[in-house]
């Protein structure tokens, strides 16, 4: 998925085309956004910037949940209750920073960025 050159259809004042300064770079490409979602957890590495690696979920089972006395457990996920980022994303059942979801242990909200991080955090709601 590659970004187009920006500002590139109108023509100059002098009648003139313009011409993009350089061309994109692979650091410049966009990618399609990783959504996760609820089943048994699978992850997938891509390679990045600087010779780094990124780890992102695609599915995810179970949640690290942050509880009130300041304890963390691994609780088992049962449901995407809702998610503000995007109405669809709580049709779908999508996992992402912010949602709110059905644990085992009762409701959490997200903290981490499962698509970034490669892992599922949340803090216990009252």
């Amino acid at each position: 998925m590659k970004r187009s050159t920006e500002n590139l259809a109108t023509s100059k004042i002098t009648g003139g085309r313009r011409h993009p300064l350089r061309t994109r770079r692979k650091y410049d490409m966009d990618r399609f956004p990783n959504e996760a979602v609820i089943g048994t957890q699978t992850t997938v590495t891509r390679d990045v910037r600087a010779g780094l690696v990124k780890t992102a979920l695609k599915t995810a089972d179970h949640v690290n949940l942050a509880l009130n006395d300041g304890k963390v457990k691994k609780s088992k996920i049962l449901k995407v209750l809702e998610n503000a980022t995007n109405n669809d994303y709580q049709r779908r059942g999508v996992i992402s920073k912010g949602a709110v979801l059905e644990t085992e242990d009762g409701k959490c909200r997200v903290v981490s960025r499962p698509g970034q991080h490669g892992v599922v955090n949340a803090i216990l709601i009252k």
